[in-house]
């Protein structure tokens, strides 16, 4: 047997194991833990219904198009180790002003560029960046939390992607060098039988697919009550019987309270109307014509031989990817089970050291759909939670989570991703604690 299948028999393993070991001595009698594996399924059912289909999916399909439209010199000319810096690291690092994505769903994107021969410098910029930072977190946050915070976490945002990928290049420099050695022997790809223009007019299409049909909603709605009572809230998760919520006051701040409705208890949820929740009213028709634009190109433009293999690699990411994120989460929503928020808050107050660090790394295991860790750290403010504590969430927690990091791990190893998560933690730790002691 060979050593890599002999290792790949051995990783096997040791999760059958693991499972095993679960099963066996879970103590589902304790009140805690069969809650914990109910909020896991919870949480399962929400990102299946709200996120698998609107985000992932179309990431899947962007990212096999990466690896099949893409040629590996021109992946290798503007993202590789020793492509421009200036150019590499500026487009990954403001990346995530366009890419309105949660953690998970910037992974096939990043799987796709690495593959193919991006640094992995840049690579992991854009990694960071894709969730981190977009115009609506800019605007959000500063609104909600305040002007502080929102300023601090988009420059910090932009400034982590820069460092966090220029410290990921230094680090594994030498085997980085190995993989563009490697990459210069191989065979030259054939040109493309488009001219440039196509190829760029159909990933825009794709792109702005991904960006319609997972447009942020505000989950601020008033919802009415069959009992004839009206409740302004926003919603935190909701599944097929269920609405988490947090209710607005008299003064317009979310209570820190979560609570839980049943679904036919409530007579009707309408939104609260703005510009964002006009354009998610209508983003599956934005997204729609995207779509069809994607059909007709890929009709008229492509062979069928090349549509076949943009399926295929489709397919081989999504076996790869969509398994640890559906784990991953279901994980999540156990340890949150155990971990109610509340508890979390009483190691995040003040600006110590260990405030700052409990939050960033809290944050990189947490998993944050688009923007909800706006409602998030601010009911964790309201619980006491401190200025630094809530920038160093804010700077780890939507670039990483436990779910991503299942894959990120699959993707470039052991080695790549505890660095790229301790290099996240760190960062977000000092930076934090700096901002709470400028900014009392």
């Amino acid at each position: 047997m060979r050593t890599g299948d002999a290792v790949k028999d051995g990783k096997k393993f040791a999760w059958l194991v693991g499972v095993f070991l679960v099963a066996y001595f879970l103590p589902l009698g304790d009140a805690k833990v069969s809650n914990a594996v109910l909020e896991a399924f919870r949480l399962l059912q929400w990102y299946a219904i709200n996120h698998t289909l609107a985000c992932v999916v179309p990431a899947m399909f962007i990212a096999g198009a990466i690896s099949t439209f893409l040629s590996q010199a021109s992946v290798m000319r503007y993202l590789g180790p020793r492509s421009n810096r200036a150019l590499a690291y500026s487009v990954a690092s403001v990346s995530g002003v366009i890419l309105a994505v949660c953690s998970c769903s910037v992974l096939p994107m990043f799987a796709g560029i690495y593959t193919m021969g991006a640094g992995l410098g840049p690579a992991s910029a854009f990694l960071y960046s894709g969730p981190a930072i977009n115009v609506m977190a800019i605007f959000l946050s500063a609104r909600v939390l305040g002007l502080e915070l929102g300023v601090g976490r988009t420059v910090g945002a932009v400034v982590f992607a820069f460092v966090i990928g220029l410290l990921m290049a230094a680090i594994f420099r030498r085997g980085e060098e190995k993989r563009a050695q490697a990459a210069l022997q191989m065979p030259a790809s054939p040109p493309s039988p488009r001219p440039l223009w196509k190829t760029a007019l159909y990933f825009l299409c794709m792109v702005l697919f991904l960006v319609f049909s997972d447009w942020y909603n505000t989950n601020d709605v008033t919802i009415a009550m069959r009992d004839g009572t009206v409740v302004k809230a926003n919603i935190r998760y909701q599944t097929r019987d269920s609405l988490d919520i947090q209710e607005y006051d008299s003064t317009g701040r979310l209570s820190p309270e979560v609570r839980r409705l049943n679904r036919a208890d409530v007579a009707k949820t309408e939104p609260i109307p703005g510009f964002v929740m006009t354009v998610h009213a209508i983003k599956w028709l934005l997204a729609g014509a995207m779509g069809l634009a994607v059909l007709l190109m890929v009709w008229r433009w492509f062979s069928r031989e090349e549509v076949r293999q943009w399926m295929q690699a489709t397919w081989d990411f999504g076996l790869m990817i969509v398994p640890l994120l559906f784990g991953g989460v279901f994980l999540t929503g156990f340890i949150g089970g155990l971990l109610p928020e509340k508890w979390v808050a009483g190691f995040v107050g003040g600006n110590s050291l260990v405030s700052n660090f409990v939050a960033s790394f809290v944050g990189m295991l947490w998993y944050f759909a688009t923007l909800t860790e706006v409602p998030i750290v601010e009911m964790l403010m309201r619980l006491g939670m401190g200025k630094g504590p809530a920038l160093g969430l804010l700077l780890a927690g939507p670039a990483l989570s436990l779910p991503s990091i299942l894959v990120i791990y699959k993707i470039v190893g052991f080695r790549r991703t505890f660095v790229f998560c301790a290099l996240t933690v760190v960062l977000s730790t000092i930076v934090g604690y700096l901002f709470g002691w400028i900014v009392p």
